[in-house]
This record gives structure tokens, sequence and C-alpha cells, in this order.
């Protein structure tokens, strides 16, 4: 598993994965914001197979939790075929080594979803440790900020 350049032609992939429930408020709808530059995107390579993605910036915020600058905020997602069988780890730990060689920030941050417990365990079971949780001012979903020291 490695990181390259998200192409366009990855970002319209993504935007067709649809997540079964209830993770379903993972599909996106267009390819557009994940080409942005600002939200940091990356994609997940197994050999030639996109198989996920990370993100590196505000993306990875979700509007009502209390950010600041003491943490670099990531997220990312593996194609829907390739949840629930053991590589969220993985890919959490290429995209840290990237977003550490890119960025080297002082921390990671990542938000999850209250209810997502497959993404609790693999970020906690990765060193991160959670530091705050709110209810999203656009939805009223619960989510945890959890965050990973680097230094």
């Amino acid at each position: 598993m490695h990181v390259a350049d998200l192409t366009p032609e990855y970002a319209a992939d993504i935007a067709t994965w649809r997540y079964p429930p209830p993770y379903q408020r993972y599909d996106l709808s267009e390819a557009a914001p994940l080409l942005d530059p600002a939200n940091g995107f990356v994609a997940l390579l197994d050999g030639a197979e996109l198989i996920g993605f990370r993100s590196f910036g505000p993306d990875g915020q979700v509007p009502g939790g209390r950010y600041d600058d003491s943490a670099l905020d990531t997220g990312g997602g593996l194609r829907p075929s390739r949840t629930g069988r053991g590589l969220g780890r993985q890919a959490l730990a290429v995209g840290l080594a990237y977003g550490r060689e890119r960025f080297a920030p002082p921390a990671f941050r990542v938000t999850v979803a209250a209810d997502n417990e497959r993404a609790l365990r693999v970020v906690g079971s990765s060193g991160f440790v959670r530091v705050d949780e709110f209810a999203a001012t656009t939805t009223g979903l619960r989510y945890v900020v959890l965050v990973r020291p680097e230094r």
C-alpha cells in the first residue's frame, strides 16, 4: 500500500463509492472537493489499484468542533469493498508516514463519528487519544476528536 497523487480519474472513481448503512454518511457525491488542493487529498494504492484516500488539512474537520493549529487534521477512507477486512491500521499508518514526511506536524488529529466503532478502534490502537466530543452543528451527530503527538 502506498500514497500517490489524487488524479481526476481517481477522484471520479471515489465519488461513485457507496457505503452500506450505517456508513452511508461517508458517500461523496462529487469529485471537485477531492481535487481542491486546500483539502489535501491523496490516493491510497495497492499496486496500481485505487483502494482508498487520505486528506490532510481542514477537510478533516467537522463543523461544531474546536480546532486549533496544534495538530494537522487528517481523514480518509477505504473503497467500500475493502472495509471491514483489517486494512484500516495499515492505511492509516501509510497515510501518517506520508503526512509526517510532507508536513512534519507536531501532532495528528482525527475527528470520528462517535458511533463508528471500527474507526475508533483503528485510531485508538494507532496511538490516538480522545481529547474532545461534540455534536456537529450541521447534523447534530456526535463526533470524537482524537490526537496523536508526533514529537
